[in-house]
């Protein structure tokens, strides 16, 4: 069955290993193929994008998931989850979704895995944030 992708304009999608860029006007494409690698521009993270520990895994698993030879993204993705489990080790049953579609071979659930690890950790930022900012407020007015 072809999978149906529609473009924006100027929308870019990764598809095996080329990228591909829409022209100014919208697109729809039909892929028709077996196990080819398929991002679109909103799941695709650069290496200047990937600035938390969670964002390094995501990309970690997407270059396992588009190079040819993923094994290669083994070492790294597998040091950043030491890290990450270290720091935060609530996040455990996110990896271990992770680690069990990495496993089986299914690189895209991993990658869909490895976003909700991302919004795991943006959701625990923010949280710090607000105890942070709440316990600086109370300091305020004890201090006045």
């Amino acid at each position: 069955m072809a999978l149906k992708v529609e473009l924006k304009p100027h929308e870019r999608i990764i598809i095996g290993s080329c990228v591909i860029t829409n022209t100014d006007q919208r697109a729809r494409l039909l892929i028709d193929g077996d196990n080819v690698p398929i991002l679109r521009e909103k799941d695709i993270l650069t290496p200047e994008t990937a600035d938390t520990p969670a964002k390094l895994v995501y990309l970690a698993v997407q270059l396992m998931y588009i190079s040819p030879n993923g094994d290669a993204s083994h070492g790294t993705y597998f040091n950043l989850l030491r890290d990450i489990i270290t720091t935060v080790p609530s996040s455990w049953p996110l990896i271990e979704a992770i680690n069990g579609h990495i496993l089986n071979g299914d690189l895209y659930q991993a990658l869909k895995e490895a976003k909700k690890l991302v919004a795991y950790e943006k959701k625990l930022l923010e949280q710090a944030e607000a105890e942070k900012t709440g316990a600086e407020q109370t300091q305020a007015v004890t201090a006045a």
